[in-house]
């Protein structure tokens, strides 16, 4: 795929370059409480600008189902986009109507114009080509280039990630480039001994990964609501735990293949229960075979934290991806601190799987700069490790 510094070499000084970002940031109202991914995208926009060009950035934010909604407006993330580029940033109304075609004619080198949510138009994400060109054809007559710098977006085959890029010139931004450069030596050549940490909800949102895995790593180690599913498989009690009872079975095979092929795949040993899924709720630790009817688990145990700091300690390669347990409680966020404290202080390359694990990361106020690599996109970095072809990257090659 053609880089950034590959357009910029040929030139963009009014020029029009369209810029899909990924904006997606959690909202309390209309307070951003995680700018991480806006940050992400400003060394891209900065480099444009610079060079002159007049920088027409869309993105999505939310699910509002094709129709503008407001609680899903952009607008505070073009107060934030400002601020950050310092900057101002032009917010155009809509997506490809008449504020957005004004504020585009409006643009003078240099400037920059944040579109309207793009899921705001249905096109957007249509799995009808015809209506999906559609959206893409309107966005595309805004711009004279393309650039993608959405690695959170690459995996879905939407109008601005997939279409547009096959109407113009297209390059990759730099966070799109770094973010592939680190997934290629996650899969390549990766410095041994390699090991994974899942978490999270659900077995099954991380059933290909697992298996596309246990013949590419060392270690796998199994925290979250996802380890109950494993912990059924191996018959111990969950009480009210989270649990994927028809994925038992599929765990219980995974145990077996990991066992088979020589993977050391580690399960915690105590997780702490509570009796509600609340902040103030009294917090027990119990070992994983003594889980109370009537308990969930929150967390893993601080024995298991032990136990998983130690099968990091000797890494030289690590992918994390999903909370040990429910971090935003703080009774609840110790598995999760041990686990990412480990690699801050450890020794290996370690790339922290987006989503909710970026966002613990900042939650716990954890050093960014002690982690090789956080990624802004989880649903992207685990398709890729199951070896699907992402469309947005894939677009990007031809």
């Amino acid at each position: 795929m053609k880089a950034l510094d590959a357009l910029l070499a040929e030139g963009v000084a009014g020029r029009r370059v369209l810029v899909r970002a990924d904006l997606n940031v959690p909202l309390d109202g209309t307070r951003i409480t995680d700018d991480g991914r806006i940050r992400a995208v400003i060394p891209t926009l900065t480099a444009l600008r610079r060079a002159g060009a007049r920088l027409v950035v869309c993105a999505h934010l939310g699910r509002p189902g094709g129709e503008p909604v407001a609680e899903y407006s952009l607008a505070p993330v073009a107060e934030r986009l400002a601020a950050l580029l310092d900057h101002p940033v032009t917010f155009a109304a809509d997506t490809v109507g008449d504020a957005a075609a004004q504020a585009v004619a409006d643009l003078a080198d240099g400037d920059v114009v944040l579109l309207e949510n793009l899921r705001f138009n249905a096109g957007e994400t249509s799995k009808d080509d015809a209506r999906r060109g559609e959206f893409a054809n309107a966005l595309a007559k805004f711009a004279d280039v393309y650039v993608d710098d959405a690695f959170g977006a690459v995996h879905r085959k939407h109008a601005s990630v997939y279409d547009v890029a096959n109407l113009l010139p297209h390059y990759a931004g730099l966070l799109v480039a770094s973010e592939v450069d680190v997934l290629k030596r996650l899969t390549e050549s990766p410095d041994r001994p390699y090991v994974v940490v899942l978490g999270g909800a659900k077995v099954s949102d991380k059933l290909a990964v697992i298996a596309n895995l246990l013949d590419k790593v060392d270690r796998l180690l199994v925290g979250g609501g996802m380890m109950f599913t494993f912990l059924a498989a191996q018959g111990h009690p969950t009480g009210t735990s989270l649990l994927e009872s028809d994925q038992i079975d599929q765990c219980r095979q995974f145990l077996s293949e990991a066992a088979a092929r020589g993977v050391e795949l580690v399960l915690p040993v105590d997780t702490v229960v509570a009796d509600r899924f609340a902040a103030d709720a009294q917090a027990q630790t119990v070992a994983v075979d003594a889980i109370p009817d009537d308990r969930m688990g929150l967390d893993i145990g601080p024995a298991s934290a032990a136990l998983f700091a130690e099968k990091l300690a000797d890494a030289r390669t690590v992918f994390w991806n999903g909370p040990m347990g429910v971090f935003e409680f703080p009774a609840f966020a110790e598995g999760t601190r041990t686990v990412a404290q480990s690699l801050v202080t450890g020794g290996a390359f370690s790339v922290v799987g987006g989503g909710d694990s970026a966002a613990a990361v900042r939650t716990l106020n954890l050093p960014e700069d002690g982690f090789g690599h956080i990624s802004t996109g989880g649903g992207a970095s685990l398709e890729y490790l199951e070896g699907k072809t992402l469309p947005g990257l894939a677009v990007l090659e031809q």
